[in-house]
């Protein structure tokens, strides 16, 4: 059986539970596994991150684009990205717009804002605010909500919206004062549907519970 390695806090770890709960594929995971550098981690998960995915004969795959990737090859029967060529390219850039100009420029502030960490300089929280505006300006061209976030199917795009954009919509409010996914005035029913899906609704009471435990430690 696939194991994946992560924990229940992590939106890349959560993009992956979401994929393989929608597929339908069987899994164990362990969600004790945290990001490491000591050496029998890191020749686990080469950078030392997670999630990872562990198959049942000890090969592994690292980065959630990778395995999720590896999930829609390998478990084709219910496909998370369309058949046509153009549009499943569409899909991935979309994830790729999510991830690398919205996710990941937010992330900046994460340390600030849940970790207890030092602030950032003004400086470069003035940077994090030009680039997440700039990145969430290219989003909106991109996004259909026809009714999924890619268009009419559900595919790996939304087990990506469903876990980056919430934590994108804190960091604008708590870090700026702002929301900067205001002008996404269809985000907010785009999320209740998906919340109620069954594999989106476990993982996001996961993560709640994993929030609860935290908070109590």
């Amino acid at each position: 059986m696939l194991k994946l390695c992560g924990f229940h806090l992590s939106n890349y770890h959560n993009k992956v539970r979401i994929a393989l709960l929608e597929k339908g594929v069987p899994f164990e995971e362990d969600p004790t596994c945290k990001p490491s550098q000591k050496d029998e981690f890191v020749a686990r998960s080469p950078m030392g991150k997670v999630p990872f995915l562990e198959l049942d004969d000890g090969r592994r795959l690292a980065e959630s684009d990778v395995i999720v990737e590896y999930l829609e090859d390998t478990y084709p029967q219910k496909p998370l990205l369309p058949r046509d060529p153009f549009q499943r390219a569409k899909v991935r850039e979309l994830v790729t717009f999510l991830e690398l100009h919205v996710e990941l420029v937010a992330r900046r502030m994460y340390g600030e804002l849940f970790f207890k960490r030092p602030p950032i300089s003004e400086e470069a929280k003035a940077a994090v605010a030009k680039d997440l505006a700039k990145g969430v300006r290219a989003l909106k061209q991109l996004v259909k909500f026809d009714p999924y976030i890619a268009g009419s199917e559900l595919t790996i795009a939304d087990c990506a919206a469903f876990v980056h954009l919430p934590i994108v919509s804190l960091v604008g409010k708590h870090g700026f004062g702002r929301d900067f996914l205001d002008g996404l005035p269809a985000l907010k029913p785009y999320l209740k549907m998906l919340g109620e899906r069954p594999a989106f609704r476990r993982v996001a009471d996961d993560r709640k519970a994993a929030q609860a435990a935290l908070a109590k430690s």
